[in-house]
C-alpha cells in the first residue's frame, strides 16, 4: 500500500512525562524512541514509500534531526493548542485520499496496523478503541443503533471503551473533518473535531477494537514502564 498517507502528530510539550525533549523522542528499553518504533511499524505494514508526515512544533529541530527522511508540518502554536490544531495543519497539507494518523506518544503493536489496513482500503473513517478498559481520564466513545461511533470525549457517560489514539480518516471525510478542527476550540483534543463531523456532518466512524493487540500512550512514568515491559516487534 505504497499510497498511504499517515501523520504523527509530534507537537505538543509532553509536560507530564516530564523530560526534557519532545515526548516522541523518549528512548525505549530496546533502544529506540517512541518515534521510530512508529514509523518503523508503518514502514513494515505499509512499505518504505508510505508517505508520513511528522506536525512538529516544541523543540521542532530535534524531532526534525531524528527523522530527517519524514515530511513535516509546523504548529506554531505548539504551546497554546492542542492536537486539533496539529492535525488540522497534517490535513490541509496531505495529498489527495484519506489519512492515517496517531499520536506522537503511542507505543502499539504494529499488528493494529494490519487490523487498520481493511478499513483503509474501504476508504472507512475509523478510530481504533480499546474495550477492555474504560478510563476515568480517557476519550470514551458511545456507538449508534448501526454500530458508529456516535460520542466520542473524556465526559462520555456509559462510555463502551477508550481511543487509542490511532484513527483513520477516509478521503470523502476529511473535508468535513477539516471544517470541523477549524471551528474547535484551540484547546480542544482532535476527537472534539470527529465528533463535531459526526454530529453535524454526519460522517460515519466505525470503532475497531484492538484490544487484543498492545497499545499505551505514554503520558506518565507508569505508561513508559507499561511500554517497556511489553516490547513492540
Amino acid at each position: 500500500m505504497s499510497d498511504v498517507q499517515a501523520v504523527i502528530l509530534a507537537a505538543g510539550m509532553g509536560t507530564r512525562l516530564g523530560r526534557p525533549m519532545p515526548k516522541p523522542l523518549t528512548r525505549l528499553d530496546e533502544g529506540r524512541t517512541i518515534m521510530q518504533q512508529q514509523v518503523d511499524n508503518l514502514r513494515s505494514v505499509f512499505g518504505g514509500d508510505a508517505r508520513i508526515t511528522a506536525v512538529v512544533g516544541f523543540k521542532a529541530t530535534l524531532v526534525m534531526e531524528a527523522q530527517p527522511d519524514l515530511l513535516f508540518a509546523y504548529n506554531a502554536y505548539y504551546d497554546s493548542t492542542n492536537t486539533s490544531k496539529s492535525l488540522l495543519r497534517a490535513l490541509t497539507v496531505s495529498g489527495e485520499g484519506g489519512v492515517l494518523w496517531m499520536n506522537g506518544d503511542v507505543v502499539f503493536d504494529p499488528s493494529i496496523l494490519e487490523d487498520l489496513r481493511v478499513a483503509i482500503e474501504a476508504d472507512q473513517s475509523t478510530v481504533c478503541v480499546n474495550t477492555a478498559a474504560v478510563g476515568e481520564e480517557e476519550v470514551k466513545y458511545t456507538v449508534d443503533e448501526r454500530g458508529f461511533v456516535r460520542e466520542l470525549s473524556k465526559t462520555v457517560v456509559g462510555g463502551l471503551g477508550e481511543a487509542v489514539g490511532i484513527n483513520f480518516v477516509s478521503s470523502r471525510d476529511k473535508a468535513a473533518l477539516v471544517e470541523e478542527l477549524r471551528r474547535c476550540a484551540d484547546t480542544d483534543y482532535f476527537e472534539r473535531g470527529i465528533e463535531l463531523a459526526i454530529q453535524d456532518r454526519g460522517i460515519q466512524v466505525r470503532p475497531l477494537d484492538i484490544s487484543h493487540r498492545f497499545a499505551v500512550e505514554v503520558d506518565f512514568e507508569e505508561d513508559l514502564a507499561r511500554a517497556n515491559q511489553h516490547p513492540v516487534a
